[in-house]
């Protein structure tokens, strides 16, 4: 550690530098560039100014510099502009999403268990990673003779994909509350009929019991990122047409949640009701949701 400080001592400029507004705009356009060249993506390039303005704060305040250094002004920010709006070209209609999940639950190599996964994404709109992490405990299901088939699931963690160099356990994935939501924070979402008949004859099929995961991987574990990511694309190429697969339609296995939060939305159903079984605040809600009211 000691060698590695002192060659990045060796290897910086000094603080004065900052001081050069030349020296500035060559850090600005470094951060704004990726490796090969081309400029990096609006939310990155945005993040990686805030970072920075944060810093330049933090020394100016502990008066290393005389003043932040970085310019000011709408220049600043005009070339990072965003928008959290889904494109609707994302978005699948329904003959596309049964296509796929069909596809998927015919796949050789655990396809029922990968197809009661994506028609989870798609009747309740979870985020991928909180999927993963759901239990047999967490559904409700129906007596097989109600009349009422609607199931309800029970979302209260995230098992995102982090990496194992960046958890403390070594895992691939790390155990979170749910986005936005306060510790132990939960949300119940219905499940269409057509999911319950999934649900029920998976968990038969797989002789899951309450505190199992619900959606397992060939060896037990966690259902990995690359397996859902893998089987997704495969179907979207051997279901869609040639110019729709090279489209933006359903090109994300996250397009399914996009894909149900519109339907609901277009169906009627309240903005408030939706937020919260999506898990967003109606205000982000809204703001995604500027172009899905208008498709199909």
């Amino acid at each position: 550690m000691v060698n590695i400080l002192r060659w990045v001592e060796r290897h910086s400029l000094p603080v004065s530098a900052w001081e050069d507004p030349e020296t500035v705009d060559q850090v600005l356009r470094a951060i704004d560039t990726r490796l090969h060249g081309k400029q990096a993506a609006a939310w990155s390039r945005k993040r990686n100014r805030r970072i920075l303005n944060v810093v330049m704060k933090h020394a100016a305040r502990r008066r290393i510099l005389r003043a932040n250094p970085l310019p000011k002004g709408k220049e600043t920010t005009a070339v990072t502009k965003t928008t959290n709006a889904v494109d609707k070209r994302s978005l699948l209609n329904p003959e596309q999403a049964a296509a796929i999940l069909d596809w998927i639950r015919r796949r050789p190599r655990g396809g029922r268990r990968l197809h009661a996964f994506f028609a989870t994404l798609y009747y309740c709109g979870p985020r991928p990673e909180e999927a993963v992490a759901v239990r047999v405990e967490d559904v409700t299901l129906p007596h097989p003779d109600a009349e009422d088939q609607w199931c309800e699931l029970l979302f209260h963690t995230a098992t995102p994909e982090v990496g194992k160099q960046w958890t403390d356990t070594g895992e691939i994935h790390e155990q979170r509350d749910l986005k936005g939501r306060a510790e132990g924070e939960t949300r119940t979402v219905p499940g269409h009929p057509a999911l319950t008949r999934i649900l029920r004859q998976h968990i038969l099929d797989e002789h899951l019991q309450p505190g199992d995961l619900l959606f397992r991987g060939e060896t037990g574990g966690i259902l990995a990122g690359s397996v859902i990511r893998r089987a997704w694309r495969s179907a979207r190429q051997a279901v869609l047409p040639s110019h729709v697969f090279a489209s933006p339609t359903g090109r994300r296995v996250y397009d399914k949640r996009n894909t149900r939060l519109t339907k609901w939305l277009n169906d009627g159903i309240p903005p408030t009701q939706v937020a919260e079984w999506a898990g967003n605040s109606v205000a982000v809600l809204l703001a995604t949701a500027v172009r899905r009211r208008s498709a199909a």
